[in-house]
């Protein structure tokens, strides 16, 4: 496993400041990778929990963010720039992208240049979305039933710009004559692609392996449910007769990541469990079991509240000196 910081920049306060510290100290504890949150909008009716859908429509969130309406978080794509001028080694990720929110050939063309801005650094995270609410705010509501279907012609149009001299596209929800998009990316074919899906092992599977994605990204996943999102990529693998091994596809998802002095009840309660939240021992353990299971990179999530980023920096410090030799043994 390589161990990622996910950037708390969704939250209800969070400064350039703190974005800076957090990106330091993941650079120089040498993580693999440091990764945004994308989220357009808060609506106000997720402080009542009177969302229309559950978050991520997993019923155990409830109808509500973990963000009030009122906050004063980061956007994520400003901040990828942004993060390639601050660091020189670390790789920048997004997690995930809502791919209905933006026009494929113009996030696929200023990819190409973040890709440049970072001497070759970037992951691409991508996913469908969930919320109808963020959706009409993004003025994508007619995009919310076919949503899935955006992720494939945006996949499609990336890989085309990024690979082809001159490139044209006509799909359902896409469609534009022969242009040239200025630079192709540093990183050949392309920028590594991931797929985030937290609902159906199924639908990630068949994303991650027609497209011939990099990874696939979940959150808060225990280890079956890793082991279970495996088996149905590598099932799918063998379906189609793949050249890829199942190896080679990188297994991530998101945890909240903290230490305590106290153990945490570790009682399983599928997404719900508190699996990075807890003792040094609880947390090897868990992590040894993950490993185990086939997740390749943990992304490390500073809680939302309760515990300051100077608190986080000092766990993620603990982590990479008491915790993960004792995971790469």
């Amino acid at each position: 496993m390589k161990p990622a910081l996910y950037l708390p920049n969704f939250r209800d306060k969070i400064t350039i400041e703190e974005i800076d510290a957090f990106a330091a100290v993941a650079e120089d504890l040498e993580f693999d990778s440091i990764w945004v949150l994308d989220r357009i909008a808060v609506p106000e009716a997720s402080d009542r929990g009177e969302l229309r859908k559950s978050f991520g429509f997993i019923n155990e969130f409830g109808r509500s963010l973990p963000v009030s309406s009122h906050a004063e978080y980061l956007h994520a794509m400003p901040l990828v720039p942004y993060l390639a001028a601050i660091t020189k080694k670390i790789r920048i990720g997004t997690s995930v992208i809502v791919t209905p929110f933006r026009a494929p050939a113009v996030m696929a063309a200023e990819m190409a240049t973040w890709d440049h801005l970072s001497r070759g650094r970037i992951n691409v995270g991508i996913g469908s979305g969930w919320m109808p609410e963020e959706f009409e705010t993004a003025n994508a509501g007619h995009l919310y039933a076919k949503r899935n279907l955006h992720v494939r012609e945006t996949i499609e149009i990336m890989k085309g710009i990024w690979t082809q001299p001159l490139f044209e596209y006509h799909g359902e929800l896409n469609s534009f004559q022969k242009c040239g998009f200025g630079v192709k990316p540093v990183q050949r074919p392309h920028p590594p692609i991931f797929f985030g899906g937290i609902g159906k092992p199924d639908i990630a599977a068949d994303f991650v392996t027609k497209y011939g994605l990099q990874g696939w990204i979940g959150a808060l996943d225990p280890p079956d449910a890793i082991a279970t999102f495996r088996d149905a990529f590598g099932a799918e693998l063998k379906r189609i007769g793949s050249p890829t091994a199942l190896e080679d596809i990188e297994i991530a998802s998101q945890f909240p990541f903290q230490i305590t002095q106290e153990k945490t009840d570790q009682t399983p309660r599928g997404k719900m469990t508190p699996n990075l939240v807890g003792t040094v021992a609880q947390i090897t353990d868990n992590l040894k079991r993950y490993r185990d299971a086939g997740l390749t990179m943990p992304l490390f999530w500073p809680p939302f509240t309760g515990v300051s980023s100077a608190e986080s920096i000092e766990h993620l410090k603990r982590l990479r000196q008491d915790i993960w030799p004792k995971i790469e043994c």
